[in-house]
């Protein structure tokens, strides 16, 4: 006679190999869903209280970066960074405020280096969009609303879209985005930086004194302005 007793369940063993599928297989659908939302999430820049700083050197210059401010500021920023890069969005998150203060009241100007090497698919079509805004007039805020929502793939129809969303959206816009328009420039600023030493982002100069680390603080960054700004007096 058996023992078992049939009102009970019969627990079924599942082998291992079928579990380790499983969980590849959830992982990956996983994956991909969040690649999708990466790509088709809602771009919203929200308001624009700030001052846009004026783009003193545009881009399309070869081997010159964007720079923005007021002409005649006492202190010089430049700052090397990749759109893609996680560092550099930490940086901005902990720092950005202090440098759009400093540019925007006068005391600096800041000239952006965006380079490509981060995310070879990516970080160039960032920075061509980038570039793109710059022509427009919208340096600062572009780079600050991309840096904002890092999470996002920034995929061209997002950028595009970002771009409507800060007034400049038009067809222009829409086919240097698209186009790559500023590609070789970018390169060209790529080039520019190897020339300089620079080895990884962010990297940021004060006055054409690099940086420590350590100093990439929004008081480091103040610290190394009012320096600067006295050297000069």
């Amino acid at each position: 006679m058996s023992n078992t007793n049939p009102l009970l369940e019969q627990k079924k063993r599942v082998p291992p190999g079928v579990v380790v599928v499983i969980v590849l297989v959830l992982a990956l659908v996983a994956g991909v869903g969040f690649q999708y939302l990466r790509g088709h999430s809602k771009v919203d820049a929200g308001d624009q209280p700030r001052a846009e700083p004026a783009v003193i050197t545009g881009p399309g210059q070869s081997g010159k970066g964007v720079t923005v401010g007021k002409s005649g500021a006492k202190a010089h920023i430049d700052l090397y960074l990749d759109f893609r890069c996680p560092h550099c969005a930490e940086f901005e998150e902990m720092t950005g405020a202090t440098v759009d203060k400093l540019v925007g009241d006068g005391t600096a100007t800041l000239t952006y280096w965006p380079l490509a090497f981060v995310n070879p698919e990516a970080s160039p079509r960032l920075a061509n969009a980038f570039a793109a805004a710059a022509a427009n007039g919208k340096a600062l805020t572009y780079a600050d609303e991309m840096y904002g929502d890092f999470s996002k793939s920034w995929t061209s129809d997002q950028l595009i879209e970002l771009g409507k969303q800060l007034g400049i959206g038009d067809a222009k816009f829409q086919q240097a985005v698209q186009g790559n328009t500023y590609g070789s420039w970018v390169e060209s600023v790529g080039k520019a930086a190897d020339a300089r030493g620079v080895t990884g982002t962010p990297t940021v100069f004060v006055n054409g004194k690099k940086l420590e680390t350590k100093e990439l603080t929004p008081e480091g960054m103040q610290k190394a302005v009012d320096d600067a700004v006295k050297a000069t007096s």
